[in-house]
C-alpha cells in the first residue's frame, strides 16, 4: 500500500512576538491579537442595580419590578439588561460568580464573541461587578407614605359582633383575594380595604359579591386636572354592605315576601349564608333561598342572633317521617337544662325569673336525625320574649311555637381544657402590618377602644362554628398545629370554665383573659362526665402544613 504524504502546513512568524502560527489576515499570534484588540470596548464592567426591601424585587428596566432570587436566571437577564453594548457583540454564556449571602455585590461571568478582522472571530472572558443598591418601589413608597391609595373598598355590617368579618378574613385568605391590597383597617362596623389601582378594588367588589349577600355603591373624588391634556385624577370609593343577618339567626319574613317564596312559614331560621340566605322553617322543613337583590328590596333584621340562644336538655324525641336532605323533621320535648337539678341552696343565675323551669315544652324541630333524650340543644325561648318587630306582632299567636331548637349542643365537651390540633391565618401577617397585630383575632380587634372581651367571645364562637359545621369548614383553609399544649380552655357560652388559650393564630399571641360576667363555675360533681360520643372532631386529612414557616429543623 502506498503511503501519500499529507499537505505541508505553511507557517509564518507573527509580526509581533514571532511566533509561528498559521497565516491569517492580521498576521498575529491570538496573544498579540487580545493586546491589540478590546472586543469588550464599550461594554462597562460595573454596573448596579437597584433592590426594594420591602417587597424584595429588582427593578428589570425600564420601569418593572420583578420577584428575582439570588443566582437565579430571572436575576441574571435583570443584569443583563443592564448592560450596554451586549447588542455589537454575541453573547455565548454567562452565569454567577459566588459571593457572600450578605454582600452587596453580585459578580457575572460573561463569555463573548466578536469578528476583529475578516473571518477571525475573537472569543474573551471577562467579569462584571454589580452593586446593589437599596430603595423603595413605587408601590412600597405609596405604602409608606399617607393617604396616597387610590381605590377604597368600605366592608360594613350593621350587626353586633364580629363572626362574620371573622369568616370573610378566612375566605379571603383561601381565594388569594388580599394579595393586592395595600393595607387593611379596622372601622366601628367592618373593614377598609386599600389598593393602588382601581382594578385592584374592582375585583375585590366582585368577590364579595360571589361569597356573601352584599350590595355596592360606587362615587368618586376628583383630586387634580390637567385642562391642557384633558386628564384628571381620582380617588375610587366602593361601599360595600352586607346583609344584617347571619347564620343560625332566628328571622320574621315580611308577609308579602313569604308569600313570593312558595308561601313559607315567615317565622323561621337563617341556616346557611353564601352569596345568598338560605331560610329554614324548623316546624315543617320548608326552605327558602333569598337572593341578596330580593332582600334588599324588602329588608328585614334579625329577631335574635347567636348570643341569645338558650340551653335545653331534650327530654323525648319522635321522628315523623319526613326528611329533607339531612334534615329530619321530628316531635320533641325539652326543657330548660338543670330544670330537675337541686340548686343545693345556691342561688342560680340561669332559673327562669317568673319561675317557670321545670316546665316541659312541646316542639318540633328539624334536628331529629341528630337528637336523643338526654341531649343538650341550643334553641330560642320564644314564651315571655318580646321583639320590636312589627311582623312577628302580626302573626297570630298560634303560630308562634314556645321553643326554636337551632343546633345540638356539647357541654360537657367545652367544660374539658383541651387544646385545638389546628389554627387559623390572618391578614394581618399576610400583609406585614408590624404593630398592630397585638392581641387582636386577625384583622378584627386591633380597632382601640373595643371590648377586649368581646373580641375573644367572638372568636371562640366562630372556632365552634367551624368545628360543629362540615360544610363551614370546607369553605376554609385549617393549619396544623405545631405545638399543641395541654390545658387550652375552650369553655364559654356552651362551658363552665375560662382559662388560658392556645389556639392562637399566627399573630395571635395574646392570652384570654378571664371575664367577670361568664357562666357559673363548674360543680364539684361535673368534672367527670363523659364527653359527648359525637363530638364534631376535625379530621387530620383535612389539615394543611404551613410550608411558610417549615425549616429544616422541622424535618
Amino acid at each position: 500500500m502506498e503511503f501519500i504524504a499529507p499537505p505541508a502546513v505553511h507557517r509564518v512568524l507573527c509580526a509581533d512576538c514571532g511566533t509561528p502560527i498559521v497565516p491569517n489576515s492580521a498576521n498575529l499570534c491570538v496573544a498579540c491579537l487580545r493586546n491589540t484588540v478590546d472586543i469588550t470596548e464599550g461594554i462597562p464592567k460595573q454596573a448596579s442595580v437597584s433592590f426594594c426591601r420591602n417587597c424584595e424585587r429588582f427593578l428589570s428596566p425600564p420601569s418593572t419590578w420583578a420577584i428575582a432570587r439570588p443566582e437565579s436566571q430571572e436575576l441574571l437577564a435583570i443584569c443583563l439588561k443592564k448592560l450596554k453594548g451586549l447588542n455589537k457583540v454575541r453573547l455565548t454564556e454567562a452565569h454567577f460568580i459566588w459571593t457572600e449571602p450578605h454582600s452587596k455585590r453580585l459578580r457575572v461571568s460573561l463569555t463573548i464573541q466578536k469578528e476583529v478582522l475578516t473571518s477571525t472571530i475573537l472569543e474573551q472572558v471577562f467579569e462584571i461587578e454589580y452593586l446593589v443598591q437599596h430603595g423603595q418601589c413605587p408601590d412600597c413608597a405609596k405604602l409608606a407614605a399617607k393617604n396616597t391609595w387610590k381605590a377604597l373598598v368600605q366592608v360594613r355590617q350593621k350587626v353586633p359582633h364580629k363572626r362574620t368579618f371573622l369568616f370573610l378574613e378566612q375566605l379571603i385568605l383561601k381565594h388569594g383575594a388580599q394579595k393586592d391590597t395595600i393595607s387593611v383597617k379596622e372601622v366601628r362596623d367592618g373593614l377598609d380595604f386599600f389598593y393602588s389601582q382601581r382594578s385592584h378594588a374592582i375585583k375585590m367588589v366582585e368577590f364579595l359579591g360571589g361569597v356573601v349577600p352584599v350590595r355596592s355603591k360606587a362615587s368618586e373624588q376628583l383630586l387634580s386636572t390637567d385642562t391642557h391634556t384633558g386628564t384628571a385624577n381620582f380617588k375610587y370609593t366602593y361601599s360595600v354592605e352586607i346583609v344584617p343577618v347571619c347564620k343560625d339567626d332566628l328571622v320574621c319574613l315580611p308577609p308579602k315576601l313569604a308569600r313570593s317564596l312558595s308561601n313559607i312559614t315567615p317565622l323561621g331560621i337563617c341556616s346557611r349564608v353564601g352569596n345568598s340566605l338560605h331560610i329554614l322553617d324548623p316546624s315543617t322543613l320548608q326552605y327558602a333561598e333569598l337572593a341578596a337583590p330580593v332582600y334588599w328590596r324588602t329588608p328585614f333584621e334579625s329577631l335574635a342572633s347567636v348570643p341569645d340562644l338558650v340551653e335545653f336538655t331534650v327530654l323525648d324525641i319522635e321522628p315523623t317521617g319526613t326528611v329533607r336532605g339531612k334534615w329530619v323533621l321530628a316531635d320533641a320535648q325539652v326543657a330548660r337544662s338543670g330544670a330537675f337539678r337541686s340548686s343545693g341552696g345556691q342561688d342560680d343565675d340561669t332559673m327562669d325569673q317568673d319561675g317557670g323551669d321545670n316546665t316541659i315544652f312541646h316542639t318540633r324541630t328539624h334536628l331529629g336525625g341528630i337528637l336523643q333524650p338526654g341531649d343538650a340543644a341550643m334553641g330560642y325561648y320564644l314564651t315571655n320574649a318580646n321583639f320590636n318587630s312589627d311582623d312577628f306582632a302580626n302573626l297570630p299567636p298560634h303560630r308562634i311555637p314556645d321553643i326554636v331548637l337551632v343546633k345540638k349542643a356539647y357541654p360537657n365537651r367545652r367544660k374539658k381544657n383541651k387544646s385545638r390540633n389546628w389554627r387559623l391565618k390572618s391578614i394581618a401577617k399576610e400583609e406585614g402590618e408590624e404593630g398592630e397585630a397585638g392581641n387582636g383575632r386577625g384583622v378584627v380587634g386591633r380597632m382601640g377602644g373595643r371590648d377586649q372581651r368581646k373580641v375573644e367571645e367572638d372568636y371562640e364562637l366562630f372556632l365552634r362554628d367551624l368545628e360543629e359545621d362540615e360544610e363551614m369548614r370546607d369553605a376554609v383553609n385549617l393549619y396544623r398545629e405545631k405545638d399543641s399544649k395541654p390545658g387550652a380552655g375552650s369553655g364559654l357560652a356552651g362551658g363552665k370554665t375560662r382559662r388560658k388559650a392556645q389556639f392562637a393564630m399566627d399573630v395571635d399571641e395574646g392570652q384570654h383573659a378571664a371575664s367577670p360576667d361568664e357562666p357559673e363555675a363548674v360543680a364539684p360533681g361535673e368534672t367527670d362526665e363523659e364527653e359527648e360520643p359525637d363530638f364534631p372532631e376535625v379530621r387530620l386529612d383535612e389539615l394543611l402544613d404551613d410550608f411558610d414557616e417549615m425549616t429544616l429543623e422541622d424535618s
